[in-house]
């Protein structure tokens, strides 16, 4: 098929697919004489994967290295070894992620209780200090970030 049935089949532009043949994910493609592009029904299924996988947070690297050479001789093994890892590595982002919405949370928390008679830059100190005693579940902030602590009380 040329790559205008093939877009229209996959829901992908021509210059994507284009792209994709470029970076090597698509190799299956053959040139007529006259240099345009045809396509074996194969392209449809690694196009599919290609955008499945992307939505699975898969990188275009990542997803190059999961395609075997020939798509109809997959690894079954090699396969669930890399989906497993995946899912390993959204887990560890999803820790870090909550890790530092807590930490986030904690120095809202803090920001907000800023008593009332003190002001802005003595209650970045404090924030500070505290942070840096351990006092809070947020991590150490730099010197430098005592301004930047100064404008969140501000608002």
């Amino acid at each position: 098929m040329k790559i205008g049935e093939l877009s229209e089949r996959t829901g992908l532009t021509p210059s994507r697919i284009r792209f994709y043949e470029r970076i090597g994910l698509l190799k299956t493609v053959q040139r007529q004489p006259n240099g345009y592009r045809t396509y074996p029904a194969e392209a449809m299924l690694v196009l599919d994967l290609v955008a499945t996988a992307q939505k699975a947070g898969f990188s275009l690297d990542e997803i190059g290295m999961l395609l075997p050479p020939d798509p109809t001789q997959w690894q079954h093994g090699k396969l669930l070894e890399t989906l497993r890892l995946k899912v390993q590595d959204i887990e560890a982002l999803e820790a870090r992620l909550a890790l530092s919405k807590m930490h986030l949370v904690s120095l809202i928390a803090e920001i907000e209780a800023k008593p009332a008679e003190i002001d802005c830059t003595t209650n970045a100190k404090r924030v500070l200090s505290r942070m840096r005693r351990g006092e809070m579940a947020s991590p150490v902030l730099a010197s430098g970030d005592v301004k930047a602590l100064g404008k969140a009380n501000r608002r």
